[in-house]
């Protein structure tokens, strides 16, 4: 149980480091009409920081409800 304490710590640390790396602009404001990047796609850096975010997401998803368990 201690490992996946360790684990959350860490993989939370590495999912605030991956956000903050990430642009800033998008947010909510193209919810009302002021975002015309919706439709851009990501590539390059941009991208695996995205996916980077996602998976870290998951992991600690995973690691929270293994935790539980």
């Amino acid at each position: 149980m201690e490992l996946f304490k360790i684990l959350q710590i860490i993989i939370a640390v590495l999912l605030i480091a991956v956000i903050l790396m990430q642009n800033r602009g998008g947010g909510l404001s193209g919810i009302f009409g002021g975002g015309n990047n919706i439709y851009m796609t990501k590539r390059g850096f941009e991208k695996k920081i995205f996916v980077a975010t996602i998976v870290l997401s998951v992991l600690f998803f995973s690691v929270s409800l293994l935790s539980v368990l």
